[in-house]
């Protein structure tokens, strides 16, 4: 199924639940901002926006945040076209601006398995940050395979795999702006 506009679809044909909502998110994303505010207070800061998955989640949060931000992003895979981790993520490029000595903050849309943060941070301590934090709007703790928390969090999720806003199955769905449990035969035949 390829979807074009809103128009086009209806989210009981997509979704099996609708677990978090537009308003939800929105007002979850000004939460994350203020809490990321605090933090960074009269410091700059390098957002790291892990796409494509973390677009939408990271244009929104950086419009909110207050002081000097810089953004860079980095193409990492994992999932390919499946529901779940393919094994340890394949960094597809790197990073293009110097972290020596600045604060960095990653931005990704969902913390899974946790293997994706982890060796990006891993790969970011090299690089001889002054700070590295993380940010993630979802967070699925069941799945976690690697002992990585993120310092901020916007919503912990089921065991499911969801779909919208940035999170695709094989590169659909993403533009819907809410978040929902993507219905198995959309994916599975």
């Amino acid at each position: 199924m390829s979807l074009r506009s809103p128009s086009m679809y209806n989210l009981d044909d997509i979704f099996s639940e609708v677990l978090i909502t537009e308003k939800q998110i929105a007002n979850r994303v000004s939460e994350l901002a203020e809490e990321i505010n605090k933090i960074y207070e009269g410091k700059d800061v390098i957002l790291i926006s892990i796409i494509k998955g973390a677009i939408p989640f990271t244009a929104d949060l950086m419009r909110k945040l207050t002081g000097s931000v810089r953004l860079d992003c980095i193409r990492i895979s994992s999932y390919k076209n499946s529901t779940v981790g393919q094994g340890e993520p394949n960094f597809l490029d790197r990073i293009q601006v110097d972290l020596k000595d600045q604060n960095v903050l990653l931005v990704d849309d969902i913390l899974d398995t946790g293997a994706t943060l982890d060796r990006l941070t891993k790969q970011i301590v090299k690089q001889s940050a002054a700070s590295i934090r993380s940010c993630v709007l979802l967070d699925k703790v069941g799945r976690r395979s690697v002992a990585y928390e993120a310092d901020f969090s916007g919503f912990d999720i089921p065991n499911e795999f969801v779909v919208g806003y940035g999170l695709d199955y094989a590169e659909n769905y993403r533009h819907i702006p809410c978040i929902g449990v993507l219905k198995p035969e959309l994916y599975s035949s």
